[in-house]
């Protein structure tokens, strides 16, 4: 079993990074918030690993925070959760968000996210709201700067990977910025990318109404 991995950053997408060690590439599915702390291409990167046994393959997933790899296997432990969609449920909502979702047994949240239908976000608030007390508390992320002038694509491809429609997207993040729910002059890059990346989600799951300021 691999615990950890300590490397190259070879290449890196929202939802998935390549990372060489010792002359050896390991795909990694990652959330999106792994994406967004990422550093730079082929600076050296060190991701939490859990391990997923296939009949036919391993699968790797990793993580910058020891909280969001023990919540990701808390997911996968619910009925009807798999990696994939534990991945879509940590990149639809942040562990500080889902944590009192879960525990009010906040359906209608819950299944905004892309992939979450009722009767598996039902699952997931019986299976699991006893189990949240054993949630380490919060740790610091850390927050590297990433590029800005693809910042409205990246956002818009990040939401792809989620399951919205593109053209869905689009015009979210269009509206986010309208509605001056995006970004701030003078804030980081990263930063810049974590705050339209999160206004936009919340934009898409709480639309604002035409004229409402």
């Amino acid at each position: 079993m691999i615990g950890y991995l300590r490397g190259q950053l070879v290449d890196k997408r929202p939802n998935q990074v390549l990372v060489d060690v010792n002359g050896v590439g390991y795909l990694v599915s990652i959330p999106l918030s792994s994406f967004y702390a990422l550093g730079e291409l082929h600076e050296d990167v060190t991701l939490l690993i859990h391990t997923h046994l296939r009949e036919d393959s391993i699968a790797l997933y990793g993580f910058f925070t020891a909280r969001e790899k023990q919540f990701f296997e808390l997911l996968i432990s619910a009925s009807g959760v798999g990696p994939a969609l534990a991945l879509k449920i940590l990149s639809g909502m942040s562990v500080d968000e889902l944590l009192p979702a879960i525990r009010a047994g906040d359906l209608v949240r819950l299944t905004r996210i892309p992939g979450v239908g009722r009767k598996t976000a039902e699952r997931i608030v019986v299976e699991l709201r006893d189990k949240l007390a054993a949630m380490e508390p919060p740790q610091p992320e850390r927050v590297p700067a990433a590029g800005r002038t693809q910042l409205e694509s990246d956002v818009a491809s990040a939401l792809l990977n989620l399951g919205y429609d593109r053209r869905a997207a689009e015009k979210a993040i269009e509206e986010v910025f309208d509605n001056g729910r995006g970004i701030r002059t003078g804030e980081s890059v990263m930063q810049s990318f974590e705050a339209l990346l999160r206004a936009t989600l919340q934009h898409l799951s709480h639309p604002v109404k035409q004229g409402a300021k």
